[in-house]
């Protein structure tokens, strides 16, 4: 799927995204939990990028735990970035937030960020190449010894059954095979499903430390690394 086409996909989702993913809230919470874990030690005043921030879930929880960050949202999707502009406004850290509709790219180079947060995006790239330049870019964004908090979807070759659960988690029991098999065709085509040790080697790859990963539940996996001194 071209860029412009998912950016289309989650145009189209903008409005009901946290509706459609409120039953995999423990799971996102979780996951959370160990981020503020990891991000415990950053300065008072941090600057944390967001990218691919969506409907801001991750950049809300970040701004109630941290009052005295501040926060680069970067999202391509316009209608994504509304819901996530409009909830930084309803919960009153706004202000705290500099707000970019468009690619990591675009962002002026420079290290001033001291974390950065990057949920479910590069699995998304299909290519290995450009996946490990967009870390690269990523990395580019951070002070040295900067904070990356990653979760991309992750298995061995053979993930019919955590794809199953997983389907399960998102639409509910009984979810029938040639849907199973639909999915799974689906996430070969647009999805980068790669063993967590590739995932972890490509992050390493665009200028992080060894990647620890700290988080499994079903295909989604989660990973904490640095930039790289």
């Amino acid at each position: 799927m071209r860029q412009d086409e998912l950016v289309a996909v989650f145009d189209g989702q903008a409005a009901g995204y946290d509706k459609q993913w409120e039953g995999m809230a423990p799971i996102r919470d979780a996951l959370y939990l160990l981020v503020d874990a990891a991000f415990a030690g950053l300065p008072d005043d941090a600057r944390v990028l967001c990218v691919g921030a969506g409907t801001g879930v991750e950049l809300g929880h970040l701004a109630r735990r941290f009052p005295g960050w501040r926060f680069t949202a970067v999202e391509p999707s316009g209608p994504m970035l509304d819901v996530c502009r409009q909830r930084a406004e309803r919960e009153g850290f706004d202000s705290r937030c500099v707000f970019h509709q468009g690619y990591l790219g675009d962002l002026p180079a420079g290290a001033g960020h001291d974390a950065a947060t990057c949920f479910l995006v590069s699995q998304f790239i299909l290519d290995h190449e450009a996946r490990t330049e967009f870390f690269r870019t990523i990395a580019g964004r951070l002070r040295p010894g900067g904070v990356l908090a990653s979760s991309d979807l992750a298995s061995g070759a053979d993930f019919g059954p955590l794809l199953r659960a997983w389907l399960t988690l998102m639409a509910g029991a009984g979810v029938p095979d040639e849907k199973v098999e639909h999915a799974r065709a689906a996430y070969a085509r647009d999805v980068a499903v790669l063993p967590p040790s590739a995932v972890a080697s490509v992050i390493e790859g665009g200028g992080f430390e060894p990647p620890m990963q700290v988080f499994q539940a079903g295909l989604l996996h989660a990973w904490i690394s640095s930039r790289v001194a």
